[in-house]
């Protein structure tokens, strides 16, 4: 039983999700929710992303297995695939359940965002808009922890603007590593039509764009660009040209997605300072 639950949580990819939902509970306090939402908003993201992870792993089952692929505890048999296909249905309802407190409004922004993201696994991975989700669910994260307020209000327009960014950058970062065992079972999203080269500069471009706009965004009022929102640009700059840099040079990896999620944290950050400037 125990050696079951490990497969399980493995298959649910923990680290890009603690770290979503990490952004989601930053976001919660950046917007002023009260800690009652906060909570309840990172047990949303975190059910969220256990269903993205696991329809992930039930999806790719086959092709995980014809790569040999040594992460993935479905593709090595440690955990059938009907078992990891109900638990992520299951998480993606409590999920959903979980978002009706914070309001209708969030409710129906989670639903769009999370559809967005299971769209991938189970179809738009292999064309060339792969990347659209990633836009979409990244873009609307923020939304969702703005609309959680009791009174429900939307990001300042360079907020969705960064998310999108962001997840550009995650969604290359995260396919990368993968590209020749992808090519390998027919998978061609857009990285992979791109090639190599193109999509690391796509990767650190949209990151530092991210940081961009942040900075534009909180910089747009009568008392100009604070001085964190400088620091937050520039530790993006530097993490932008060593991440691009040694990945031209040294090829991908694993570190990779881990160094984008690093350099996302910084926009996080910036946003978490700039608090309910943020808002519309």
């Amino acid at each position: 039983m125990l050696r079951h639950v490990g497969a399980l949580a493995r298959s649910t990819h923990p680290g890009p999700g603690l770290a979503v939902t990490a952004v989601a509970v930053l976001l919660g306090i950046a917007v002023g929710l009260e800690p009652w939402r906060v909570a309840v908003l990172g047990l949303v993201m975190l059910f969220d992303q256990v269903s993205v992870g696991l329809s992930n792993d039930w999806i790719d089952a086959e092709r995980d297995r014809a790569v040999g692929r040594t992460d993935k505890p479905v593709a090595e048999g440690q955990i059938g695939v009907a078992t990891v296909r109900a638990a992520a249905w299951i998480a993606a309802g409590v999920s959903l359940l979980l978002t009706v407190p914070l309001g209708l409004a969030a409710t129906a922004v989670h639903t769009v965002a999370l559809a967005s993201a299971w769209s991938y696994n189970a179809a738009l991975k292999n064309t060339p808009v792969s990347v659209l989700p990633y836009v979409v669910s990244f873009g609307l994260l923020p939304s969702i922890a703005s609309l959680a307020r009791p009174v429900p209000v939307l990001p300042a327009w360079w907020v969705f603007a960064a998310g999108a960014l962001l997840g550009i950058a995650a969604h290359f970062a995260n396919v990368l590593p993968d590209l020749d065992d992808d090519r390998r079972t027919g998978i061609r999203g857009l990285p992979h039509r791109l090639g190599l080269r193109p999509s690391i500069v796509i990767t650190w471009v949209a990151l530092l764009l991210g940081a961009v706009a942040v900075t534009v965004g909180v910089g747009s009022g009568p008392t100009g660009i604070p001085v964190f929102a400088i620091v937050g640009l520039l530790v993006s700059l530097v993490i932008s040209i060593v991440g691009a840099v040694l990945a031209l040079r040294r090829g991908v990896g694993r570190w990779l997605f881990r160094l984008v999620i690093v350099a996302a944290l910084v926009d996080v950050a910036m946003l978490v300072l700039a608090g309910t400037r943020m808002l519309v």
